[in-house]
């Protein structure tokens, strides 16, 4: 439920063009009360979007129906039927390339394997249109199809964004090992730790503070945030980042193949579509 309110606290804002489409490499550098600013902003006016809605399918098979009824040779009946279909097709797909995405050449490699579909966000904590675009995420996450994966991706464009990197892995480790209970709930407290209350989280102290907070001993903590695994992970998201072209974030690459934003999709409900019709497409193949 708080996930929802949030969503719909925020989705006019972004409609309207209140809210900026990301944190730049320059902007990530930025102190965190003008970060908290930004939030405040953003969390204050509220509105509804509509989905725009698709022609009927059964408009292809009426034509098809009616150019048989004439009786044209055959080989004119399969190229009208022919031409019906790719309308029909193209009639599905509501978003463009160069315009609502951009597509990666060649195809970039994904954090998981070939087994799924993944979806990978590009994040900071520090980055404000990061926090706002956290809900939607996670709503969309929890009804996402089955063949999908979501990964995130932290960037590091500074030594507080290599800070920040480091906790995220260390979260993620431990909630693989069933250490860290609700890494949702965690995630959240990170965000509102920058943007609410001004903990910078800029040392281990103050990081390993957190993660007592929430039950993890400092023995768990200090044996994870100095692991092979952690820094073998934040040197595979240097090099996918690299590879991805990323100099803003948060970003969505679908699949190593194709790369879009909030400013490209419109708004962060448009770019939850977005990413609902780049892994549809991907999943026709």
């Amino acid at each position: 439920m708080k996930i929802l309110n949030r969503v719909t606290a925020l989705a006019a804002l972004a409609a309207l063009g209140l809210i900026n489409t990301g944190c730049s490499e320059e902007e990530a550098a930025e102190p965190a009360a003008a970060a908290t600013a930004a939030v405040e902003v953003e969390t204050t006016e509220a509105a509804t979007e509509t989905a725009e809605s698709s022609a009927p399918a059964t408009e292809t098979l009426e034509v098809v129906e009616e150019s048989a009824a004439v009786a044209e040779p055959e080989d004119r009946a399969i190229v009208l039927a022919q031409a019906d279909d790719t309308a029909a097709t193209a009639r599905i797909w509501k978003y463009k390339e160069g315009e609502h995405y951009t597509r990666l050449i060649p195809t970039q490699p994904t954090v998981g394997g070939a087994d799924k579909i993944e979806v990978a966000e590009v994040f900071m904590y520090s980055c404000p249109h990061c926090y706002t675009l956290e809900p939607y995420v996670n709503q969309w996450a929890e009804n996402k199809d089955p063949n999908v994966r979501l990964v995130r991706i932290p960037a590091i464009f500074n030594q507080l964004a290599l800070m920040h990197a480091q906790l995220y892995y260390t979260e993620f480790y431990l909630a693989q090992t069933g250490i860290l209970k609700d890494q949702i709930a965690f995630r959240e407290m990170v965000f509102e730790e920058f943007h609410r209350r001004g903990n910078r989280l800029a040392s281990e102290d103050a990081i390993r503070r957190l993660f007592v907070r929430v039950g993890v001993s400092e023995e768990d903590f200090n044996r994870t945030w100095g692991s092979f695994e952690v820094n073998q992970a934040l040197r595979v998201a240097q090099d996918l980042a690299r590879r991805y072209g990323i100099a803003s974030v948060p970003m969505i690459i679908v699949n190593g193949k194709y790369r879009t934003d909030m400013g490209s999709a419109g708004s962060y409900p448009k770019l939850i579509e977005v990413i609902d019709e780049l892994t549809a497409r991907e999943g026709i193949r």
